[in-house]
């Protein structure tokens, strides 16, 4: 069996020895070389071709973003940025997302590492597997729309919701950053209510809401327990939160919960998309790219409810492990391109109740 190649960029000769350790103990896996700086990777990349880079965020004599930057640009390949939990490390690190990195991992500091290290070495090998998937024309499509920035809204043309207390929500992972950001960038600023799971850690969620509502028409935030949540809003679950939505007094609030994460993950997109089920008839779930099978069964039992179901279709996602995981139990009732979501979002919340029924059932 050949192994995948993977090359590791860290200044730290500790961490680089351990990361080697734990990457070199997965028989599908094989470190090819070090680098302790960009300099030497370049020249490692050139004589071992490497299939998936680690690089760290922070780097000597290069920043890791302009190496990132210069390695996307004259050879796109998939890497993982290993980042440190701080609020400069989130803003990197999303930057280094949306120049085209496939994933990131926050990276402890060395005690905690060692204490997590089976969490740290499980999720890692994961995410490693995971980049080495990604086939080159996928790639270099995400590489493509992460060039494109959302200075400018293009914004799709709405009419309004038809129907009161319609909700949009959107579970994504692995390039859902990315995903996330072009298809915010069309909505209207009085388009229905969004909420969203991505699975990204704490202090990272807030900066990637904040990075998002300076680019778009709509508000974009991190959501706060207790919001009434209205047209022309995102709101985005935080890092470390369960995000979920109920129905009062005639109006949407959010709700945040910090019980045990699921499926691996808080926020989980199945705790999101079960919250949904009491409102299902006026709600739309949406899947995009990601690792994994967060939000496959929820998104079913809302089908089974009446609910709109939406995948992000193969071609354009980074990974198609959340959107794959529902259509094999056939929770969608259709799937588009990432492109066209925003549009299909749309034209079924301009529905009334009576052409909304005759849309599912087609």
């Amino acid at each position: 069996m050949n192994k995948s190649k993977v090359l590791i960029v860290d200044d730290s000769s500790v961490i680089r020895g351990l990361l080697t350790e734990i990457i070199s103990s997965d028989p599908e896996l094989e470190v090819v070389g070090e680098a302790k700086d960009p300099y030497v990777a370049r020249e490692q990349i050139k004589k071992l071709n490497p299939d998936v880079i680690t690089l760290d965020v922070e780097m000597p004599k290069m920043d890791g973003i302009t190496f990132l930057s210069n390695l996307m640009r004259l050879r796109p390949m998939p890497v993982i940025m290993l980042s440190t939990l701080t609020t400069k490390g989130a803003d990197i690190t999303l930057e280094a997302l949306e120049l085209g990195a496939v994933d990131f991992i926050a990276k402890p500091s060395f005690e905690k590492l060692l204490a997590n290290r089976y969490a740290f070495k499980d999720l890692l090998l994961e995410k490693i597997k995971s980049a080495v998937k990604v086939d080159q024309k996928s790639f270099q499509l995400s590489s493509a729309i992460s060039s494109v920035k959302s200075d400018k809204h293009t914004t799709l043309p709405f009419a309004g919701c038809k129907r009161a207390n319609h909700i949009v929500a959107i579970g994504s992972s692995t390039g859902g950053t990315d995903a996330l950001r072009q298809l915010i960038n069309q909505l209207p600023v009085n388009c229905p209510p969004v909420v969203i799971a991505q699975h990204i850690p704490p202090k990272f969620s807030e900066r990637f809401a904040n990075r998002l509502n300076g680019h778009v028409a709509v508000t974009v935030q991190e959501a706060r327990h207790g919001q009434k949540l209205k047209d022309g809003n995102v709101y985005v679950a935080p890092g470390d939160k369960h995000l979920q939505v109920v129905h009062k007094n005639g109006a949407l609030f959010s709700v945040l919960d910090d019980s045990e994460p699921v499926n691996r993950h808080k926020p989980s997109v199945d705790v999101l998309f079960d919250s949904l089920e009491p409102i299902a008839a006026n709600a739309q779930a949406v899947l995009l790219t990601g690792m994994g099978q967060d939000g496959a069964a929820a998104m079913a039992r809302l089908k089974s409810h009446g609910a709109r179901t939406m995948i992000q279709n193969k071609a354009t996602s980074l990974i198609w492990g959340m959107p794959g995981a529902a259509y094999a139990l056939n929770a969608h009732t259709s799937e588009h391109a990432l492109q066209d979501i925003a549009q299909e979002v749309l034209a079924y919340a301009a529905l009334t109740r009576e052409e909304m029924k005759g849309a599912l059932n087609a």
